[in-house]
Formats: C-alpha cells, sequence, structure tokens
C-alpha cells in the first residue's frame, strides 16, 4: 500500500497540477462504479427467475400461484408488477412510467461516468500541451546549451498526462457500457411482463367466459 501511495505521488509530481486532478476524478469513478454494483445487486438486477414464474402463472391464468410466487421475488419490479396484476390494457403508459422511475434510480450516476470517459482524456491531453510548451520554453531558455536530454525528458513528462487520462477514460467507458447493456436488458424484461400480464391468455379467457355467461344466462 505505501509502494502504491509512493507511485501515485511520483506520478503527481511529475505529471503536475492535471494528473492530480486525473488521480481525483479516478478515485471519484472507482467509488461511483463500487456504488452501482452494490445498487445492482441490491435491487436484484438481472435476477428476476421468480417475477418471470409469477408472470407466467398469471398468463395462464393461475393467478393465486402468480400472487404466491411474486411475493418470493427480490426484484426491484416485483411492485410495478403487482400493480400491473390490478391494472387493464389502458395503463400501459401508467405501468411503463413506473416501470422508468425504477430504472432512473438505478441510472443515476451513468452521466458522470460518461463525462469521466469523454473528458479525461481531452484533459490528458491538455495537460500534455501545457506540458510541451514548458519543455520548449526550458530548451529556448538553454539558447546554444541545448542537451537533446532535456527536451526528451520535457517531452515524456508531456506524455504523461495523456496516459493517465486515457487508463482513466477506457475502464470507464468500459464499465459504463455493460450498465447501459444490463438496463437495456432490464427494459426488455420489465416491457414483456408489463405487456404480457395486460394481455394475457387468462385475462381473455376470462372475459370470453364471462361473455358466454351473459350469453346463456
Amino acid at each position: 500500500m505505501t509502494q502504491i501511495l509512493e507511485s501515485l505521488r511520483q506520478t503527481a509530481d511529475l505529471g503536475g497540477p492535471v494528473v492530480v486532478i486525473l488521480l481525483i476524478v479516478s478515485v471519484v469513478t472507482l467509488a461511483t462504479i463500487l456504488y452501482k454494483l452494490w445498487q445492482f445487486s441490491a435491487a436484484g438486477v438481472g435476477r428476476h427467475r421468480a417475477l418471470k414464474d409469477s408472470v407466467a402463472a398469471w398468463d395462464t391464468g393461475d393467478r393465486s400461484e402468480a400472487a404466491s410466487m411474486l411475493k418470493t421475488s427480490k426484484s426491484y419490479l416485483a411492485a410495478v408488477v403487482e400493480m400491473a396484476f390490478a391494472s387493464g390494457p389502458e395503463d400501459a403508459k401508467r405501468l411503463e412510467a413506473e416501470a422508468e422511475v425504477e430504472f432512473a434510480q438505478l441510472e443515476r450516476g451513468f452521466r458522470l461516468l460518461d463525462s469521466v470517459a469523454q473528458l479525461a482524456p481531452l484533459l490528458g491531453l491538455f495537460g500534455t500541451v501545457l506540458g510541451m510548451i514548458d519543455a520548449f520554453q526550458s530548451l529556448q531558455d538553454a539558447g546554444s546549451q541545448v542537451d537533446p536530454a532535456l527536451l526528451a525528458g520535457g517531452i515524456w513528462v508531456a506524455l504523461l498526462t495523456t496516459a493517465v487520462g486515457l487508463a482513466v477514460a477506457m475502464p470507464t467507458a468500459m464499465v459504463l457500457s455493460w450498465f447501459e447493456g444490463r438496463m437495456d436488458a432490464e427494459r426488455v424484461t420489465a416491457e414483456r411482463a408489463i405487456a404480457t400480464i395486460l394481455h394475457s391468455q387468462g385475462r381473455h379467457g376470462a372475459v370470453i367466459r364471462t361473455a358466454t355467461e351473459l350469453i346463456h344466462a
């Protein structure tokens, strides 16, 4: 741990304030990613087996089994599905809006990760430009006593900020892409569950039976 901190300190000393900013951004980004992973786990993202079984039971007309299985679900979508059980086709928009509220909670922090993925390389490039300016100023001040090592040293230090910026941006972009892919799958699951419940075979069968009873009454 001490060696890691010492390496970070040396990197910050070499890269200047831009590298310090990037290191702070990386810490905030890592904290956000860990929080989102915990939130996804706590909400039961991707764990919808009981919920899907409940919807399937409802689709076949087994209302009691559907309600019983829904109670065992750990999914954050269970409340939306329970609401759908008591709704009709005319409530589809309202149910979709309720699902979007749940999705919005899970997608908090995505904008921050997206900003980091886009701006970290630019910030690193900005640091490189500043470092190059400083290197060429040092070269100019040296006058006729130009030392190639002085220029080479200034250039690699300047490029360090670009490397740090890319090191922050690339993992962030990959993790954000994974998060967004999970949320796309969650939306498909919610839309399918709502559509199945509102247009279930069991519901249609109940309507047909009711109509038949009225005809024969």
